[in-house]
């Protein structure tokens, strides 16, 4: 079996509806297909989610009926019958209703968790309606049944395997496509959730190695991991090829086109995941199956935003034992990832991505000397294999910045992976600069 999941921009109009259908019937493999809410529908359920939090329900009614537009646009020119119109409409009349009784209640954490599940029940059954207008065998199976995470809020792997391969055999042997809602979850209380914005790449991951599948394929509007941000320098191309370290990096530290997350589950299975352009199914993409690098020196840079470089700067450091792990506990106390570290005899830096305990972590370090706080920082990664250890990349790298004020440098830690932090307005200018140094 192989998984495809196909993302906000796929489904995100009829054409593209048309497009999955025509991709995932060009055999009689059987495939499970996993799918995002349509494009900006999600954006669209937070911003009611934060009108009702407000008590704005004068503005959010606006917004539900904007939304209410969109999908009668929508089924109007995707349908070709009366009757799965009809069928459509009724579907999403029932989300709706749910979306509408929001105004009625107290706003709370459980019924927007509930709320930002809608967009992925609607753009499924939608999409199970129109494959069953073309007479294709299909059925939709809700991943409330089957995806769980756990008390720590990772995916609870023995339930997903156990409850999907159960509702997977109850199927009929004749049907070939399987549809299922990526992003959305039960937690560990049974109550709704979801895996967080992207994760519909995550459920794939999942549901893949569940099933032990042959192929997880992530479908979007690029074609394939691009060696650089193509909003920002010209002339990128895609790569043909990485491994798993590779793409994880990669993921994790920017690169828009797969969810951080997504590579851990595949990773674990040995699963190949293909990266593919709705809009150009011809075009090759990025395979992801190596567990080491094919080739040495750099395959491609990424860069991540909304960064907070902190600096603790101390002359009691010097020699004292015990002094990074009281560090960390800070960190480890409120549950704020470190993403680079770098230290002195008298200093450590490290960058966070998540500022919501930010006041809280800054005012139990202090006490260990001076702290220093730039906001607005972006990371760099420059990715591929053994770059640590081929001679000559280092030099190349800092020739490329030798105009860009570079706030730290993080090397040696990973063979795969060389990280700068810049002052988010000189990102773009240091992409480039990378780009015509080391490509």
């Amino acid at each position: 079996m192989i998984v495809l999941k196909f993302g906000g921009t796929s489904v995100g109009t009829p054409q593209g509806m048309n497009q999955i259908r025509e991709i995932i019937t060009k055999d009689n493999n059987k495939k499970l297909v996993v799918l995002s809410a349509l494009s900006g529908v999600t954006n669209t359920l937070v911003e009611i989610g934060e009108r009702l939090r407000k008590k704005e329900k004068e503005q959010a009614t606006k917004v539900i009926k904007k939304l209410q537009k969109r999908y009668d646009e929508f089924l109007e020119e995707l349908f070709e019958t009366e009757s799965f119109k009809n069928k459509a409409s009724a579907i999403i009349a029932d989300s709706m209703d749910f979306i509408k009784s929001c105004l009625e209640k107290p706003f709370t954490n459980s019924i927007d968790k509930e709320l930002l599940a809608q967009g992925e029940l609607m753009s499924t059954n939608i999409f199970n309606l129109h494959l069953q207008e073309h007479e294709l065998n299909s059925a939709l199976i809700n991943a409330l049944d089957f995806v769980r995470t756990d008390a720590f809020s990772e995916p609870d792997d023995a339930f997903i395997n156990k409850e999907l391969s159960d509702i997977l055999v109850k199927q009929p042997a004749e049907t070939n496509l399987i549809i299922t809602q990526g992003y959305i979850c039960r937690n560990a209380e049974g109550n709704v959730d979801n895996l967080k914005r992207g994760g519909s790449d995550y459920t794939a991951s999942l549901v893949g190695a569940a099933l032990n599948a042959d192929e997880i394929q992530i479908w979007t509007d690029i074609d394939g991991m691009h060696n650089n941000d193509p909003r920002v320098v010209e002339k990128t191309f895609s790569i043909p090829e990485l491994s798993f370290e590779e793409a994880a990096e990669l993921a994790y530290f920017g690169a828009k086109i797969l969810h951080p997350s997504c590579i851990r589950p595949a990773q674990k299975r040995t699963i190949p995941v293909r990266l593919k352009n709705t809009m150009k199914p011809e075009a090759p993409g990025t395979l992801i199956h190596t567990k080491e690098g094919s080739g040495e020196g750099i395959k491609a840079i990424a860069a991540k935003d909304g960064i907070v470089a902190i600096k603790i700067k101390s002359l009691r450091m010097l020699m004292a034992y015990g002094f990074l792990r009281r560090v960390f506990e800070i960190f480890e106390k409120y549950k704020t990832p470190i993403d680079v570290i770098t230290t002195s005899e008298v200093a450590i830096s490290v960058t966070i991505d998540n500022i919501y305990y930010l006041d809280s972590i800054l005012s139990e370090l202090r006490p260990f000397g001076e702290v220093e706080v730039d906001q607005e920082q972006s990371i760099i990664c420059l990715v591929g294999n053994m770059v640590a250890e081929k001679p000559g990349l280092v030099s190349k790298i800092f020739a490329s910045l030798q105009d860009v004020p570079v706030r730290m440098i993080s090397y040696g830690g990973s063979r795969h992976n060389i990280s700068v932090v810049v002052d988010t307005q000189y990102k773009s200018e240091a992409l480039k600069r990378l780009n015509d140094g080391v490509f």
